[in-house]
């Protein structure tokens, strides 16, 4: 029943002349929707199954039942509706978020400000609706600013179990879909061997989500005849339910002998249609497998929004400097309000110190590095996405993209309002969550490469909270579903003695996930590194996720700042190599982001700023090969120590990922200088941090090497 059901849902979009429909599934009874509902050929299927992936996807592919597709659909009253289904991994619910983000997204590309041209539509079972958190999640975005979409039909195919879980052992509440009255949606229970009521019943969800834009729930009631898959014994875990089941007609029976009954088709009608439906099957499965072609060419990636983009990865460094004058005028707005707006008077000093620094050429810090990228990019014709939890003002109170006037709570954003006809700036504080939020602006991204799409996360380890998005998603969906993704996560990151929770983003985790250039893991230590890395991300002929080491204490450490004159001119460096003279040189310390500024603090203390090179590694993946053979090539005719250190613990950070790759280049061993392997990513314990941290800087600049802390 669920293939009439969607399919009238689709012809009732047609009489609302919805444009778009994208969709989102688990696996079973994907083949069948794929086939009847968005025209997928039988043939291709077919030949999926003959194992020829490789002729239909780029990179590594799928299994046929996870597969994404797209078709347009001509209704009955010949409206024509664009069908997408969103590949998604056996991870049942993770493509909830993804969905609402790329319908979002398509709403934003067609002006659909109503939100009625483009629908959402979720299909779910019934073990999974009631268990996964990630549902109660993608419900709590339904109805907020940032992430609404106009309201998403859920459609629950209720088999009354979960593989072989019974309902008394899979939730504690009355209905499956219970969790949907968390946002007042209604529920249709609707028995799925009455097809007629299944029909109205989809009809009613399609006008009730265009007329009041909210999310609405079918509960399908039906079973599953053969268990799990068709290969399964459901018999040896529920033997009273499918003793009845086997004793119990099909649909197909049913319905077709109350056809018969009411005069609607003849006995013999009934008859030919199976036969003729299996013959054609039977046909077009013999001829695949007889002559191994592919019935039509493979889909291409790069379409559409993504015309004029490829997937091939360059280190051709993109010139990324900004003329001052334009740094003015972005300076100029973020320090300006609208005649009665009550600023926080604590802000007078932030923003209008910037207007000095640029003025008087001077340093420019982390936050004013951000704040002058995303200016200029909206005054270029770029739009901008950020969301994370408190983005707004940032975590460490150091963004305040989005002020608020004191006396009236009024909101204002300040780079919106630099140049006449710019691109928009959205950012939102977002819900409390990790996986929904990902997931939602991963899905933002699939269908926007020209937009700069970042999420945020509080302090970078609360990623954990979002790992099946960026495993099954963001890290390996280019290769198998030939999907690009232009998203940038922003991870604060930095041993500061915080604890465990506060100082690791993980970087080890995205590092290995890292291969065919799949994502761009990044750990920059200067603002002006930051502002030409964000401008990159969208000036390249590509789109790579990039993950970003962010900061927290360098975002008001009196040497993390940069010169006016490196915004206006320059690049992002893969590699900052070391300015010092190399004949003097003893020892080449290589390490990343925030660990520099100690490093170099502790040299000059030591007065070893001839003898000890510190070379830093902005961009760790995809891995900058050439450029640090180049670099490294300057130290080797002198006879020099090979260092590398970090703050994270031996068995963290980078140190597993760089080492053998350094020891390729070098052609000899590089010893670390660190903490050593632990459980924990920190201490609980700032007194024992400091002391850690003295140490392991001490040693990577005058002790002897290799050393653990």
């Amino acid at each position: 029943m669920l293939i009439p059901l969607l399919d009238t849902l689709v012809e009732r979009a047609g009489v609302w002349k919805v444009q778009e429909i994208v969709m989102g599934m688990p696996h079973r009874g994907r083949l069948n929707v794929l086939a009847n509902i968005l025209n997928k050929p039988y043939g291709l299927i077919f030949n999926e199954f003959e194992g020829n992936l490789p002729k239909t996807v780029q990179g590594d592919g799928d299994v046929k039942y996870h597969l994404g597709f797209s078709s347009d659909h001509t209704c009955l009253n010949g409206h024509v509706i664009h069908l997408s289904l969103t590949p998604n991994p056996s991870h049942l619910e993770a493509v909830n978020p993804v969905v609402e983000g790329r319908a979002r997204a398509k709403q934003r590309r067609r002006g659909d400000t109503e939100r009625k041209l483009v629908v959402p539509l979720l299909i779910h079972g019934d073990a999974a609706f009631a268990g996964q958190g990630l549902v109660a999640e993608t419900l709590n975005l339904s109805q907020l600013h940032g992430y609404r979409t106009g309201g998403t039909v859920h459609i629950v195919v209720n088999n009354q179990i979960g593989f072989t879980t019974n309902p008394i052992d899979a939730r504690s509440t009355s209905y499956c879909t219970d969790v949907a009255k968390m946002v007042d949606a209604p529920i249709f229970h609707v028995n799925g061997e009455d097809p007629e009521a299944c029909v109205h019943v989809a009809e009613l969800a399609l006008d009730y989500r265009q007329t009041f834009g909210r999310d609405v729930v079918i509960d399908m009631v039906c079973f599953r005849r053969h268990g799990h898959n068709e290969g399964d014994e459901p018999g040896f875990t529920q033997p009273l339910m499918y003793a009845k089941i086997r004793e119990r007609p099909s649909i197909t029976e049913l319905y077709t002998e109350h056809l018969i009954l009411t005069g609607d088709l003849t006995t013999a009608e009934a008859e030919t249609i199976t036969e003729t439906f299996q013959e054609k099957l039977k046909a077009v499965y013999d001829e695949v497998r007889q002559s191994h072609v592919e019935p039509r060419p493979a889909p291409q990636p790069f379409q559409h929004a993504w015309a004029g983009y490829t997937s091939t990865y360059s280190f051709t460094p993109v010139e990324t400097g900004v003329p001052l004058d334009l740094l003015r005028r972005v300076t100029e707005a973020m320090a300006s309000v609208p005649p009665g707006f009550h600023r926080n008077p604590k802000l007078d000093r932030i923003l209008n110190g910037r207007l000095r620094i640029i003025e008087q050429l001077g340093g420019i810090d982390w936050a004013f590095a951000e704040g002058l990228a995303f200016g200029s990019l909206l005054v270029e014709g770029t739009p901008l996405r950020l969301s994370g939890q408190d983005s707004r003002r940032g975590t460490f109170s150091q963004r305040h993209a989005v002020l608020v006037d004191t006396i009236t709570g009024e909101r204002y954003t300040p780079l919106n309002h630099i140049a006449e006809g710019q691109a928009h700036f959205c950012v939102y504080d977002s819900l409390l969550s990790e996986a929904a939020v990902l997931g939602f602006d991963y899905g933002y991204s699939l269908d926007e490469p020209s937009m700069l799409i970042m999420w945020e996360a509080q302090f970078g380890d609360f990623a954990n909270g979002a790992q099946v998005i960026i495993d099954q998603f963001i890290a390996s969906a280019e290769s198998k579903w030939s999907r690009a993704s232009g998203i940038v996560m922003l991870l604060p990151h930095g041993y500061e003695g915080q604890g465990p929770e506060h100082s690791s983003a993980r970087l080890e985790r995205f590092l290995q996930l890292c291969a065919e250039e799949n994502i761009q893991v990044v750990y920059p230590s200067t603002p002006a590194q930051y502002f030409h890395l964000l401008r990159r991300q969208v000036r390249r002929p590509f789109r790579k996720p990039l993950i970003v080491m962010t900061p927290k204490s360098l975002l008001r450490l009196k040497e993390a700042v940069s010169p006016v004159d490196q915004f206006v001119h320059g690049h992002f460096h893969d590699v900052l190599d070391d300015t010092i003279p190399v004949d003097s040189v003893r020892r080449v310390v290589f390490c990343s982001g925030k660990l520099y500024y100690d490093l170099a603090r502790r040299r000059a203390e030591a007065g070893k700023d001839a003898e000890v090179a510190l070379i830093r590694l902005e961009q760790l993946y995809p891995w900058p090969a050439d450029e640090l053979r180049q670099i490294i090539s300057r130290y080797q005719p002198h006879d020099v120590e090979w260092v590398w250190a970090q703050e994270e613990s031996q068995n963290m950070g980078a140190w597993t990922f760089v080492a053998p790759r350094l020891h390729d280049l070098l052609g000899e061993e590089i010893q670390y200088v660190g903490r050593g392997a632990s459980a924990s990513p920190a201490t609980g314990s700032h007194a024992i941090h400091e002391r850690e941290q003295h140490e392991l800087v001490e040693a990577a600049i005058d002790a002897a090497v290799p050393h653990l802390v």
